[in-house]
């Protein structure tokens, strides 16, 4: 699995002009789900994600987490992060999750999400989905549950 972590002051997601997902301060989570990710990953990526310290403390260190600002989250699916550019200038999303296990993955992120989270928003999976923010740092992170 994989997840681009961004903080944010805003966010929203729109399909087709309407607002179907809109946040204050936390953070926005591009997820990706690739072929050979389980339910495992799922709570290795979230505990990672629910712990990081990226928001500043009073002296403006990066000392606290999510729960600790009362943040938010925008969770939206995104299997071009499976993309691989190895060859020519068209992107291959073979190692991206088969559609029905990877929404199946997505959605269970999304409820291990609310669990620790009042506010949890998503897109919607499979959708063409206008995503806006305002990047708070800018503050970005990758992860990949084959390396944490």
């Amino acid at each position: 699995m994989r997840a681009v972590v961004q903080r944010v002051k805003r966010a929203q997601v729109d399909i087709d002009g309407q607002t179907v997902g809109k946040i204050g301060r936390g953070l926005v989570i591009l997820l990706g789900v690739g072929h050979d990710d389980a339910e495992a990953e799922v709570e290795r990526l979230w505990g990672k994600i629910a712990r990081l310290r990226i928001f500043e403390d009073a002296d403006g260190k990066t000392n606290l987490s999510l729960a600790d600002v009362d943040g938010e989250v925008l969770i939206v699916s995104q299997f071009t992060l499976f993309a691989s550019c190895k060859k020519g200038n068209r992107p291959s999303f073979t190692q991206a999750g088969a559609p029905d296990e990877a929404n199946r993955l997505y959605e269970l992120f999304v409820e291990r999400a609310r669990r620790d989270v009042p506010h949890v928003e998503t897109g919607r999976f499979g959708a063409q989905m206008d995503v806006s923010l305002v990047n708070d740092g800018p503050f970005t992170l990758w992860l990949d549950t084959d390396t944490l």
